[in-house]
């Protein structure tokens, strides 16, 4: 799939250093010639800033660079499962297990977690960037075998350290004060959402595969996915949590769980100017992957919204799994087939918990939603479904996974509150007296949410006046807001005409939203 997208648009993504320029600026935009680009920014303001990234990335590809520290040498492979390295004011983590598809173990976290810690009190490390070494896989997960293995061997306790050194190395992403960027460059599920998605930088490009699939090994959404799921735009969390719907890299971006798309074969180039940014200032670091961002207008449209969107909101927001269910049924489309058809192989007790767990999470903060899951997990690790469904999935031979209970039916509400949420746990986890939060602190560097959209609708911003605001007057508004970042246009107009209707007054077109 990511090599026929690129024959599309005019590049194959590639790992290695670029060394050479392109005659023309194959940007994911077109493949006219610069100066014919730079004839329309007299008059088009949106053009001179598209011709100003495109100068900017032309710039860094073309430089004649030194073999640029970001390549992995076959020296280095063979040494560790994490790489560290400092290049420039860059310091750098790169996974490399590429035969698990860079899944997490339990020495990885406990190599990444001191570095981070040193690196954050260093006043030479101004930027923190985390990649996978290459192959599929940016991080496809934990490693969950072994967690269940040493359960089955009744090392409970060994078990439970993955999950707590993990969670400790995620909230730690999620409230560190070095700017940190993760670049998704490939399968990110599970383990590597943890160590993305509660960072202030998430870039996705043509290669992500991104997905919560846990219920379908008869586990939870966890890595704090009962924070950053509820958070997405309207039930687009309760969906794929419940599901483990894969999305694309573009898919991700207009969800909000990537903060930027940029093309693979500009990754490179991209870090190397990361590196020579001698500040912490997060907007000028925004600034800088902006330069490096596809132009969106050449990608395909978020395949979840429109209609599919709006069914989504009216079938994953009720409150029990047999309700959601029959909404389903009540749905005359493929995708809710669809749908139907991923909910039918997951554990219906890990659907149950999910939902209950992610309500909850709507309430809490990143750190409380931390602490519930890993009560949440010590109870999995006692369950039947967690191990099932791991050595029916992950065994050496696949197999249909024999849940118990069986069906929705047979799981009873009652129990699953009293066994998995109200009784206590024997572990609890312990983070470190850092800043929390209930809401992301960095939220505007991301494509502007549903909720931020129908606050200028209907007049809440203040900076908005005292007059109803037509279509382009609302995307315009949200351009200056963001600063001309790729992809707000196509958000912004998708959320409009799902959410909203023209209203005609004397000569002046306004939209109402619809509630």
């Amino acid at each position: 799939m990511s090599r026929l997208l690129a024959r599309r648009v005019g590049h194959l993504p590639q790992r290695s250093t670029v060394t050479t320029a392109p005659r023309l600026i194959t940007a994911r935009t077109t493949t006219v010639p610069i100066r014919a680009l730079a004839m329309t920014t007299r008059t088009n303001p949106t053009a001179a800033l598209a011709n100003k990234r495109l100068n900017v990335v032309a710039t860094w590809l073309s430089a004649p660079k030194n073999q640029m520290s970001t390549t992995v040498s076959s020296a280095e492979a063979s040494l560790a499962e994490v790489l560290t390295r400092k290049n420039g004011n860059v310091r750098e983590i790169v996974l490399n297990r590429p035969k698990k598809l860079n899944a997490l173990n339990l020495n990885m976290v406990k190599s990444i977690y001191p570095e981070l810690q040193a690196w954050e009190k260093s006043d030479t490390a101004k930027i923190v960037v985390l990649k996978s070494c290459g192959g599929k896989g940016f991080c496809a997960g934990g490693d969950v075998k072994t967690v269940v293995d040493l359960a089955a061997e009744g090392k409970q306790e060994e078990a439970v350290a993955f999950f707590e050194e993990e969670y400790k190395l995620d909230y730690f992403i999620g409230t560190m004060k070095t700017p940190y960027v993760s670049i998704m460059d490939g399968i990110t599920m599970g383990g590597g959402v943890g160590l993305s998605v509660h960072a202030p930088f998430r870039i996705a490009t043509e290669n992500t595969l991104f997905a919560m699939p846990e219920t379908g090994i008869g586990f939870l959404p966890d890595v704090a996915g009962s924070f950053f799921l509820p958070r997405l735009d309207g039930k687009l969390g309760i969906y794929l949590g419940l599901t483990g719907k894969r999305l694309s890299g573009v898919d991700a971006f207009y969800a909000g769980i990537a903060t930027h798309y940029v093309p693979s074969s500009r990754v490179d180039a991209l870090v190397e100017r990361l590196s020579e940014l001698n500040t912490s200032d997060l907007d000028v670091i925004n600034t800088a992957i902006e330069e490096f961002s596809a132009d969106m207008v050449n990608e395909a449209p978020f395949s979840l919204g429109g209609d599919v969107r709006a069914a989504i909101d009216r079938c994953f927001g009720h409150n029990t799994v047999e309700e959601i269910v029959a909404a389903l049924e009540k749905e005359d489309s493929e995708w809710a087939k669809e749908t139907l058809k991923l909910m039918s192989r997951v554990s219906p007790t890990s659907l149950k918990i999910a939902l209950r767990q992610l309500h909850n999470g709507a309430g809490y903060t990143l750190g409380q939603c931390f602490k519930m899951e890993f009560h949440l997990v010590q109870k999995f690790l006692e369950g039947h479904d967690f191990a099932e469904g791991v050595n029916a999935v992950l065994g050496k031979e696949k197999k249909k996974a024999n849940w118990q209970p069986a069906s929705l039916a047979e799981v009873d509400d009652a129990r699953i509150k009293f066994q998995y949420f109200d009784s206590a746990s024997k572990l609890r986890l312990n983070l470190d007296g850092r800043k929390d939060y209930k809401e992301y602190p960095h939220r505007k560097y991301m494509l502007p949410s549903e909720e931020e959209i129908k606050a200028v609708v209907t007049g809440e911003v203040p900076s908005v006046g005292q007059y109803a605001l037509n279509e382009k007057e609302v995307v315009d508004f949200f351009l200056r807001e963001r600063n001309n970042k790729q992809g707000v246009q196509q958000k912004v107009t998708e959320v409009l005409q799902r959410k909203t209707k023209v209203i005609s007054k004397d000569e002046h077109d306004s939209l109402k939203w619809q509630y």
